[in-house]
């Protein structure tokens, strides 16, 4: 989490889709790029970053 937002690394949950996911990328600081917690999906970009939710600290986080 930085500043009180999701950021890389960070468990989130998508409220626009509904989906949980890890946070791998911010680009330009206001695009999320985001990939399934399990499996091989597809990476997708969050429509809409004030719906997700951290549920989950960065990996390696303590």
């Amino acid at each position: 989490m930085k500043d009180g937002k999701a950021w890389v690394g960070d468990q989130v949950h998508d409220g626009a889709t509904d989906r949980k996911a890890i946070v791998t990328d911010v680009q330009g600081g206001s695009r999320f790029i985001l990939r399934p917690i399990w499996g091989m999906g597809e990476n997708w970009v969050a429509e809409d970053p004030e719906k997700l939710t951290v549920t989950g600290p960065a990996q390696g986080a303590r």
